[in-house]
């Protein structure tokens, strides 16, 4: 059976998806993505201080403190 993927979390070190519970249990290493319009679809915005993905306006108004991933 293959391994079930959310889209939700993503290894910090590979950038590929992990599971839930995966994710879940390595919050050091892995970074929850936000459903929705900030989600995986589009550009989004990532904090160059903690790694983590932050909301769309906030990355457009601190652009020397946000990386943008299209």
């Amino acid at each position: 059976m293959a391994k079930e993927t959310s889209g939700h979390f993503r290894s910090a070190v590979s950038g590929q998806y992990v599971t839930n519970g995966y994710g879940k249990s390595h919050p050091a290493t892995t970074v929850r993505e936000a459903s929705g319009p900030h989600g995986s679809s589009g550009p989004h915005y990532r904090s160059a201080k903690t790694g983590e993905y932050v909301a769309t306006d906030y990355g457009k108004s601190h652009p020397k403190t946000t990386v943008k991933n299209s």
